[in-house]
């Protein structure tokens, strides 16, 4: 440092008290994944008040590290402890997020995300230096479950109840039988959600990556639905005269997305809808420095940006595009009406019409 530097103390301080916070998260990311994935918080939601040993024997854990396990949860705000009898417990808000896998607020599947970029990270470190893409189907597996549990409570919440009723006239069609494609969808969460609802509509979920979409049908098939899925990309999935198509969490994705705009404005209807959910973002960069921005860029630089990087044009949109950027791609695909018709704190929803 050079000696003509001069630390202000309370600034510094503060900086690292906000490191202190981050490294704590850090650390406390694997133990949140494996919480989740042994039924920990299940087990104290369960059993609560509840002593390690009970919460240990309700998960078929081991008692001293369950007491560790504890331990730090409660002092990262994410169970209760009692003084009094030395018992744990969770409030109602914490069940909901971290126990309660129905619960529209379940977030505890975005730590099992964060573990698959770790486990990426000298791939993606790579890509950084050097310019190179990743593409989604090259991560660690933990990433597709993890987006599929994380989505799902907010597609729960949201697509049936406010994102389909915003659209002009869709609800209606999809009631009568309509001709759908669900483009990007993963492990077709959202396909078997519409496709429950809407028993008379021919809906299908296309994704470029095969283990995804053997996932999606497996799904499917427990849940005793009609939808069905193929392996498509977006600029060349089949068919003609969808009456919607949507995309989720996914255009950002695209290496050229102007390319798949242009392919959903042929393959739609006349009188079609494109419904387009993107992460919540302003145009401006300082629009996005907030904590659900910080959340969207750091998961933009090793998933979205290098999964664009990997395909043809290689546009790298990112996560935090925000609607300018996103009007002009859409606009370039050949749609002449685009509106905002619905949002969340982490979502833009968009209809597009040709």
């Amino acid at each position: 440092m050079s000696a003509s530097v001069t630390v202000d103390p309370e600034r510094l301080d503060a900086f690292l008290g906000q490191f202190v916070l981050d490294a704590g998260a850090a650390m406390a990311t694997p133990n949140i994944i494996a919480g989740d994935r042994l039924g920990l918080y299940r087990a104290l939601a369960d059993t609560m008040p509840a002593t390690p040993a009970q919460v240990a024997e309700k998960a078929g854990c081991d008692e001293r590290y369950v007491r560790e396990w504890l331990c730090g949860q409660a002092a990262g705000g994410y169970v209760e402890y009692d003084r009094a009898d030395g018992s744990f417990s969770m409030t109602p808000e914490q069940v909901a997020c971290l126990a309660d896998e129905s619960s529209p607020t379940f977030v505890a599947a975005a730590f099992e995300i964060a573990g698959s970029v770790c486990r990426d990270i000298d791939r993606l470190t790579a890509a950084l230096q050097h310019g190179d893409g990743v593409g989604w189907h090259e991560h660690d597996p933990a990433l597709f479950r993890g987006t599929d549990r994380f989505f799902r409570p907010g597609y729960v919440a949201h697509l049936l109840a406010e994102w389909l009723p915003a659209l002009d006239g869709v609800v209606a069609k999809l009631a009568a039988g309509a001709k759908v494609a669900d483009v990007g969808c993963g492990l077709g969460a959202s396909t078997i959600l519409m496709a429950e609802a809407f028993p008379a509509s021919a809906i299908t979920g296309f994704d470029y990556h095969d283990a995804s979409i053997a996932a999606a049908r497996a799904a499917a098939a427990r849940a005793g639905v009609a939808a069905s899925f193929e392996v498509a990309p977006a600029a060349a999935f089949p068919g003609t005269g969808y009456d919607l198509v949507c995309m989720f969490d996914c255009l950002h994705d695209m290496g050229d997305p102007v390319g798949a705009a242009r392919h959903v404005r042929d393959a739609l209807a006349p009188d079609g809808t494109w419904l387009l959910v993107e992460p919540m973002a302003g145009d401006r960069v300082e629009d996005n420095l907030n904590p659900v921005g910080r959340i969207f860029y750091s998961a933009s630089t090793m998933i979205c940006t290098p999964a664009s990087r990997s395909q043809e044009v290689g546009l790298a949109l990112g996560a935090q595009a925000g609607p300018e950027r996103l009007a002009g791609v859409v606009g370039e695909g050949g749609f002449t009406r685009f509106r905002r018709a619905a949002e969340t704190p982490f979502n833009l929803v968009f209809e597009a019409r040709p």
